[in-house]
């Protein structure tokens, strides 16, 4: 153990007791310093029980007062919790998705709104309106390699390739849609501005329409009605050209995240809740949540665990 503030050698200087375990103090030789051992919620005086249970209930798509009418907790206590364990998602995460061997990966968009629409706001308000999940998933493992939440714009493109170019470390074969961040021409796109030419790159668009004898009806679902393949970058196979499923992962977003529902009022109020809620998600589809194409979890599916995750080892890793 190491002083927080200066590095310096430290020694156990007493400890105490709260509602969860015996904490450790320590104190540094070097500039005095005193300090308690990490925990796993830290600042939260919660039964860690109690929080473990409150993470499994937001992973399984319940709203903050649905928890709170189940749970008898205050709604600020859940939204410290779900604040806690996003962050210590996020930490596990950037550590523990590392040196990914994906041969293809495929790359969305999942679109939420954050305070209110677009409509009631201006473009240039960046803390309310349109929201987008990016996100990229090896085709095989179905893990999720890395995400940001943020506006659709070329600079939050550009971040989240440059995080996936440092996770992917051998060359691999990226699909996306055809949005311009990706795919502009030339040097400004997103895709060749990262990566060069190291990968091969393919884009997908899929047409949907209502067609038949009564197309026109609001009761006849939009439909497929064509794809088209493009490729952008290097010498991708087409046959493996498809963005299916990254929508699919879109999906399993909206199921079990709460905040992505569509047409209620289960949406973010801040950003900084929304980012979290992604966090907690992504870390628990990845290392907790046993994926039905392959029967195991993602994380060990490619290789990065060798057991499935339980929440409170989830919760705990980066203690």
């Amino acid at each position: 153990m190491t002083c927080y503030c200066c590095n310096g050698p430290t020694k156990r200087f007493g400890h105490f007791q709260n509602v969860n375990r015996i904490v450790q103090r320590y104190r540094c030789t070097r500039c005095g310093k005193t300090f308690s051992e990490s925990q796993p919620l830290d600042g939260l005086r919660v039964d860690f029980n109690q929080a473990c249970q409150v993470v499994h209930l937001l992973c399984e798509s319940m709203g903050i007062r649905a928890i709170q009418r189940f749970t008898g907790l205050h709604q600020e206590t859940i939204l410290n919790i779900l604040e806690s364990a996003g962050q210590k998602s996020a930490e596990v995460l950037d550590a523990k998705i590392r040196n990914v061997k994906a041969e293809f990966v495929q790359a969305d968009e999942i679109h939420t709104f954050v305070g209110c629409k677009a409509a009631k706001t201006t473009v240039y308000d960046t803390e309310r309106g349109d929201f987008f999940t990016y996100l990229s998933v090896d085709r095989a493992s179905k893990l999720i390699i890395n995400w940001l939440t943020g506006k659709r714009n070329n600079e939050n493109t550009t971040a989240f390739l440059t995080d996936l170019k440092a996770r992917v470390p051998e060359k691999f074969q990226l699909t996306t849609d055809a949005f311009a961040g990706y795919c502009t021409k030339g040097s400004a796109g997103g895709v060749r501005k990262v990566f060069g030419n190291t990968i091969d790159h393919a884009t997908e668009i899929k047409v949907f329409g209502r067609y038949g004898e009564h197309a026109w009806h609001f009761k006849n679902p939009l439909k497929v009605i064509a794809i088209k393949r493009q490729a952008r970058l290097g010498n991708p196979d087409m046959a493996m050209a498809t963005t299916c499923h990254a929508e699919r992962t879109n999906l399993s977003v909206r199921q079990f995240t709460r905040r992505f529902t569509r047409c209620t009022l289960g949406h973010s109020k801040k950003k900084e809740n929304l980012r979290h809620a992604v966090a907690l998600f992504v870390a628990h589809f990845n290392f907790c949540r046993v994926h039905s194409a392959h029967g195991m979890t993602p994380a060990r599916a490619a290789g990065l665990t060798d057991h499935t995750w339980t929440i409170e080892e989830l919760i705990a890793a980066s203690a």
